[in-house]
């Protein structure tokens, strides 16, 4: 095991800094669920958007913590009272947190 992946604080920063630039674009995002697999230095999480080609969607991710890759593991669409019902809570990226990338990218 890569030992600066042992805690579990330390591999959800290390997932955050790959996730969020991606995620940004798609502000307000929510997370759904995540499972922390330190053995493996790895995050399964699934996130909440609205996507402006798709809908409301959910997609799952995993990040390997001891190669540094976020993985795009699948989508799937979400019916809006769905969506209404998980965005009541915090999201995980907010929207102003997208307000200045000039060539976000929609895919």
């Amino acid at each position: 095991m890569n030992d600066s992946y042992i805690t579990t604080s330390g591999l959800l920063a290390k997932r955050d800094e790959k996730a969020i630039p991606h995620l940004q674009q798609y502000a307000p995002v929510w997370i759904i669920d995540e499972k922390i697999f330190l053995e493996e230095d790895a995050v399964q999480f699934n996130v909440m958007f609205f996507h402006p080609v798709h809908g409301w969607v959910s997609r799952r991710y995993r990040y390997d913590g001891f190669s540094n890759i976020l993985y795009h593991k699948g989508q799937t669409a979400l019916d809006e009272e769905e969506a209404l019902e998980l965005s009541l809570k915090e999201p995980y990226i907010r929207p102003e947190a997208a307000a200045d990338l000039p060539n976000a990218y929609g895919g």
